[in-house]
């Protein structure tokens, strides 16, 4: 560890009264967003109030008093209007949230990925044991990490089955465009979540390999100017236009035979029942960073894989136990990628697959190359773990203690490979709060 400024008595103490201040504010600034979602409630409840006879008069009902608080903040009706309707399903409809959004436990934010994952839970038991699964995460993680968290919890709670609703979907794939000013234009693509990040993975690596490629061309021929200056963006724009301009169509293939010309680097988590049950209501897979993935393509994607890891997991937290392959080595790197699937310093979700592995105490200081000692960090925090007064400590279980600058004590866990969690032990633990 590097010697920092943060390391000065007077600067530590400085810093440390402004966070505390901080997480302060942000706690006061989360229950007044609370207490003006309240008001939005109430003023819905106003317009409902509002004797109509229609349909269409219940609308200008709701319009008026949107367009009135519209008015006076200075801001679009439309979005005063939308935001009222959100208020009503946050009181409605999520009452235990609508009580930790308002003690200030979790932000607008936390708010907005619970409603948008637990809306289409069908019934107000469902909607009910979903909140109590997912606010102890949303207390103790950032939004991008509750977001994949809360999308899994809504899914095993759903009446009609994920495979039902994606064989649905997929009817509606298709391709538009769409047209912008100076002579430019969106290719939008809609299908199967597989297929579209493969087709977006394969295109990110072959604009790494051809950057990489005119990098060593341009220096072989000593021209700093050969350097390739388009951005990832830009050289995924060229490379799809070049392939489907070029390419052969193979597109009367159908999903199915698409799906076993993936080549792009995926990682999904697949239920071992799933593999087997043929029934429409096998838990669907994971595709890791996105979502759900239906228990067909997971099906055709492990048959074309060239290998896969086994990884077993506690049936109760689906803590990860181990990883069945042999090779020291190349198993505690599947191991970890399976046990963390993404960066584990507080608050990131860069995927393990894309992170580097880091000796919690350094292999220089003595640090044995074990589990124990081991754990996935993106390069941004393995940079930030050895260069500044950071320190972190393995617990046991694959959970790190992080200590910051100013003292502060962060827990990250593992995430684990799925939301196995049961209901009543959920349930016996956190009570409901009171209604919000």
């Amino acid at each position: 560890m590097t010697t920092s400024a943060m390391t000065s008595p007077a600067l530590n103490a400085l810093l440390d009264d402004l966070v505390r201040t901080m997480a302060s504010m942000e706690q006061t600034i989360n229950q007044l967003t609370a207490v003006k979602t309240a008001m939005l409630a109430t003023a819905a409840r106003i317009a409902d109030d509002e004797p109509f006879d229609s349909v269409d008069s219940r609308e200008m009902a709701h319009r008026a008093v949107a367009t009135e608080l519209a008015a006076a903040l200075r801001v679009s009706d439309r979005t005063v209007e939308s935001q009222m309707d959100d208020a009503v399903l946050l009181v409605t409809d999520f009452p235990q949230t609508a009580a930790a959004f308002y003690r200030g436990a979790i932000s607008h934010a936390h708010v907005r990925i619970i409603l948008a994952a637990g809306h289409a839970i069908e019934s107000a038991e469902g909607r009910a044991r979903f909140e109590s699964i997912v606010l102890p995460r949303a207390e103790a993680e950032s939004p991008n990490r509750l977001r994949p968290f809360a999308k899994q919890a809504a899914e095993r709670l759903r009446e009609v089955s994920f495979t039902e609703r994606h064989r649905e979907a997929r009817e509606n794939r298709g391709v538009w465009v769409r047209d912008h000013e100076d002579g430019m234009a969106e290719l939008v693509q809609y299908g199967p979540t597989a297929l579209i990040r493969a087709e977006h993975d394969r295109l990110t690596q072959m604009a790494f390999e051809v950057k990489q490629e005119n990098a060593r061309l341009g220096k072989a021929m000593a021209e700093d100017d050969f350097a390739d200056q388009r951005t990832m963006n830009q050289l995924r724009c060229d490379l799809l236009a070049d392939l489907v301009l070029t390419a052969t169509p193979t597109g009367h293939l159908g999903a199915d035979g698409l799906l076993g010309e993936i080549r792009a680097h995926i990682d999904i988590t697949v239920p071992a029942l799933t593999l087997t049950d043929p029934d429409e209501l096998a838990a669907p897979a994971h595709l890791e960073g996105v979502g759900p993935v239906d228990p067909e393509t997971a099906r055709i994607l492990v048959g074309h894989a060239p290998g896969f890891d086994r990884v077993l997991t506690d049936p109760v937290s689906g803590s990860v136990l181990g990883v069945d392959r042999y090779r020291p080595s190349a198993e505690m790197r599947r191991y970890l990628r399976a046990r963390d699937r993404r960066c584990r310093f507080p608050g990131c979700r860069m995927l393990a697959r894309m992170c580097d592995g880091d000796h919690t105490v350094d292999h220089a200081h003595g640090g044995p190359t074990e589990i124990g000692n081991l754990a996935d960090f993106c390069r941004r925090h393995h940079v930030t773990k050895h260069n500044t007064p950071w320190r972190v400590r393995q617990l046991g279980g694959g959970i790190l203690e992080w200590t910051s600058p100013t003292g502060r004590i962060h827990v990250d866990r593992p995430p684990g490979v799925a939301t196995h969690v049961t209901f009543e032990d959920v349930e016996e633990r956190m009570p409901v709060p009171a209604p919000f």
